[in-house]
């Protein structure tokens, strides 16, 4: 029995086929009691069982292997009970130690439960809601990543599919949902017994489970699966939109992948109390609210399209990772990567005037920063036990840069020969595993081209390439190295697919980067060298590649004129200024030459590129208050300066038949100028809110600039002042729309009062914020920082023990920590840049 404790997998000698799952939640004790029938395969002689469990109390008694007759048995079935078990809950496994080898062939194997509903958003939990102003619980499942043994034990590993047969014993009023249709239901006074369709063979983590109070709304698939969206009672209308997405990506997803969707029907639910955005469950897919739900008349043009990457992102699973599964959990970085990538392709067929390619660049900018870092790791991981699923699993750099590295091997294999690999691969792995190198083969069977590889040098070793070009003699020298934030050198080296452009985006040249260096002569991109408008060099064209580019001082002078004259993408634009804040960050460029580029983007109006602009400002910012106090004023009245134009050409008011992406830069460079501290920003701000306190309906605060005017108020609110603290406050109290609490939230701690800001904080802590949105109210001013760092310290024991150890607690660390550890070394740096500047 000791050497099947600490190992990575569970053993392989018996394999389960299928499960017989029943449960019976107890809302209102917060428990359940469950049993499990599971079909097993012993494919080798054992006297063992091993499979996963941990949190539940096995009934021992219960535990019985039942197998057919074997000869001379009198043709009765042979009841085997275990003479030993043991829950290792180090290993989460449960060992069942029967007293002679067990038959090779099919047999049964029964076990009777019980568990807790708990309160970790995690395995079978509770979730709360308000029906007719009383507080209720819902039973919800989150079995990714290796949970579904915290409410029945099975064999919890990805590559041990198998079907399920799900039955549920449940208060009779409630909705019942799993991953397959209802085929009966029994009433017997106040519960109900459902029983629903076995499903298709699929992994433990995607099997799913939601009890409670629900309204919906549903539509048909051309081929007539039927769709749903479940959302709490009163709110069905806010399900809506995501139904019409749901129902139009399906259709896309079939024709794309060239495989139609598996199962009979497709269910979503808004979960009020979700650790993650959302969960992939195969044929019932879980998501926060705000990722599910849309109001008309109180979502913003921002929460709009999040429904929209939200749902085609889960739908994309339902054929890449539910249909074909990754092999283990190192193989994680593509099942994510592929769904981000993926989504970003359905919002665009769907909504191709909200230009979602230039936004892509955000997720790509993400991947960079968190792979520069001395402690990244590549995307591929060794995972050698259970234990160590979660430090991926939370780590968003997986998706980042999976799905920025997919971008560009879509790029270099051309769209077409991609999207027809895609569908062999799927056709061929379709109920099935599969490993990174399996995508790979099939792409390199479909292209031609040594994928595997290309692919490698990206997925198998941290890190990415910086590419330095100069000009030498007429000559392009480009040269790899590893980037790293710290500024310190790696020894890495990729094969980069190099795209670039000289003047025009018609005059381009694409090649393999796979030596440390190489040159390029001009004359294979001719151009008229004396004329500005015509002789810049771009590489990277519009992003594509996951690398960053450093220019000489006479190519990034005359970038920074086609910047100014706008003849470069938004995405180019982006990247641009992208890579010049990370170089000057990791010491390799001078604060001045990105301030003056910076400045090159005055009047910018495209949102990715804009919006990006801000979120620099606010990291400068922080850094130069930390650095000297006294030039703090002159860094705002610069991005004041910098932003003012845009926002007075966007205005505060919507207009008519403006664009989506307009929508979104109103609200961004509005709140920009008011954290800034422009006056005009602060009383305008007030002014609507003043507004929208005495009439909700009000026109003067839609909702695309009400973050904006949340924040101008808070800027204003001390402790003398407390008037827009008390009456935000108030609006997060009446309001039952989740996507309006959200915009309270992130706007609270916006004040420069450190006592408010304490105060702010302590309100994420009470009953009032639903647990995962506490994570939404740690955007702390700069004049907060040490106070959110005091009380993060003080309230370490409280936070660790409600937020465990998942994503959300990564939350916690990351929102606060580093703005006090940037203001260390760095700050003497930017001191020293800073006052060159300003001089």
């Amino acid at each position: 029995m000791e050497q099947l404790k600490g190992q990575p997998w569970l053993p392989k000698f018996s394999v389960p086929k299928r499960y017989d799952v029943w449960l019976k939640p107890d809302l209102s004790t917060c428990k359940f009691d469950g049993s499990v029938a599971i079909e097993l395969n012993i494919i080798a002689d054992t006297s063992f069982i091993v499979l996963n469990a941990i949190e539940l109390f096995i009934d021992t008694t219960s535990i019985s292997f039942t197998h057919p007759a074997i000869a001379n048995s009198s043709n009765s079935n042979q009841v085997l009970k275990p003479l030993y078990i043991d829950v290792v809950e180090e290993d989460e496994i449960l060992v069942l130690d029967f007293p002679n080898t067990l038959p090779i062939g099919i047999g049964l194997l029964t076990i009777a439960f019980k568990g807790i509903l708990n309160n970790k958003m995690k395995g079978f939990y509770t979730s709360t809601y308000e029906h007719n102003g009383e507080k209720k619980n819902m039973a919800v499942t989150q079995f990714e990543p290796a949970d579904a043994r915290r409410c029945f034990p099975c064999w919890d590993e990805p590559a041990w599919k198998a079907m399920f047969k799900i039955t549920l014993d449940v208060p009779s009023q409630l909705v019942a949902l799993s991953n397959m249709p209802i085929i009966e239901e029994k009433v017997d006074g106040d519960l109900k017994t459902v029983s629903y369709q076995e499903s298709p063979i699929m992994s433990t983590y995607l099997v799913a489970i939601v009890v409670g109070l629900f309204d919906y709304v549903e539509h048909l698939t051309s081929d007539g699966i039927k769709v749903r969206v479940y959302c709490q009672v009163g709110k069905v209308n806010q399900g809506n939109f995501a139904l019409d997405v749901a129902v139009r990506t399906l259709e896309l997803y079939k024709e794309y992948f060239a495989v139609p969707y598996f199962l009979p029907k497709l269910d979503m639910v808004a979960i009020p109390n979700f650790a993650f955005g959302a969960m992939e469950n195969y044929g019932l897919v879980t998501c926060c609210e705000t990722n599910l739900m849309y109001d008309n008349q109180n979502s913003a043009a921002a929460n709009k399209q999040r429904v929209v990457i939200a749902v085609a992102h889960e739908l994309a699973h339902q054929w890449f990772g539910n249909l074909v599964t990754m092999e283990w959990w190192t193989h994680l970085w593509l099942n994510e990567g592929f769904a981000t990538w993926v989504s970003y392709l359905v919002a665009n067929h769907l909504f191709p005037e909200w230009e979602v390619w230039t936004q892509f660049v955000n997720d790509c900018t993400e991947g960079l920063r968190l792979d520069g870092l001395i402690e990244s790791h590549p995307v591929e991981v060794e995972i050698n036990h259970a234990r160590e699923i979660d430090e991926i699993f939370f780590d968003t750099k997986s998706d980042k840069k999976g799905a920025s590295i997919i971008q560009m091997l879509q790029s270099y294999l051309g769209v077409e020969c991609f999207q027809r690999s895609l569908a062999s691969y799927i056709k061929k792995f379709a109920c099935s595993n599969a490993k990174t190198e399996d995508l790979w083969a099939t792409l390199e069977e479909g292209s031609s081209e040594p994928v595997n590889q290309l692919m490698n040098s990206w997925t198998k070793q941290k890190g990415y390439p910086i590419v330095s070009v100069e000009v030498r003699d007429q000559k392009l020298v480009f040269e790899q190295s590893q980037f790293s934030a710290s500024g310190s050198l790696g020894d890495g080296q990729w094969i980069v697919p190099i795209t670039l452009c000289r003047g025009s985006y018609d005059v381009h040249k694409n090649f393999l980067l796979q030596t440390k260096s190489e040159t390029l002569d001009m004359k294979e991109l001719p151009s008229d060298g004396n004329n500005l408008a015509s002789s810049w060099v771009k590489l990277n064209v519009n992003q594509t590649g996951f690398y960053r580019v450093k220019y000489d001082e006479d190519l990034a002078a005359k970038l920074r004129y086609a910047i100014e004259n706008k003849y470069l993408s938004a995405t180019d634009r982006f990247g641009i200024l992208d890579d010049s804040f990370a170089l000057c960050m990791a010491r390799q460029q001078p604060l001045n030459s990105l301030l003056t580029l910076m400045g090159a983007y005055s009047g910018e109006l495209e949102y990715t590129v804009l919006s990006n602009l801000i979120n620099i400002s606010y990291k400068v910012e922080r850094i130069a208050a930390d650095a000297n106090p006294e030039l703090l004023e002159c860094i705002k009245q610069f991005f004041i300066t910098l932003f003012l134009r845009s926002a007075v050409k966007i205005g505060w008011e919507p207009k008519k038949g403006e664009s989506h992406l307009d929508a979104m830069l109103r609200g961004e460079v509005w709140t920009a100028l008011a954290m800034f501290g422009y006056d005009a920003a602060l009383k305008e701000g007030s002014r609507r809110f003043h507004a929208f306190l005495d009439d909700r309906n009000t026109p003067l605060l839609h909702p695309d600039i009400r973050k904006a005017a949340y924040v101008a108020v808070m800027r204003r609110v001390s402790s003398s002042n407390r008037f827009g603290f008390e009456n935000l406050l108030r609006v997060y109290r009446e309001t039952d729309l989740s996507q309006e609490k959200t915009r309270v939230l992130s706007s609270l701690a916006s004040s420069p009062d450190p006592s408010i800001i304490l105060e702010a904080l302590n309100f994420l802590l009470s009953s009032e914020v639903c647990t995962q949105d506490a994570v939404l109210g740690l955007a702390v001013s700069r004049e907060g920082r040490e106070t959110a760092w005091t009380w993060l310290k003080d309230n370490w024991d409280h936070i660790s023990k409600t937020w465990g150890s998942g994503y959300l607690i990564t939350c916690f660390v990351s929102s606060i920590v580093p703005p006090v550890c940037l203001s260390l070394p760095l700050s003497l740096l930017f001191l020293l840049r800073l006052r060159g500047q300003m001089k």
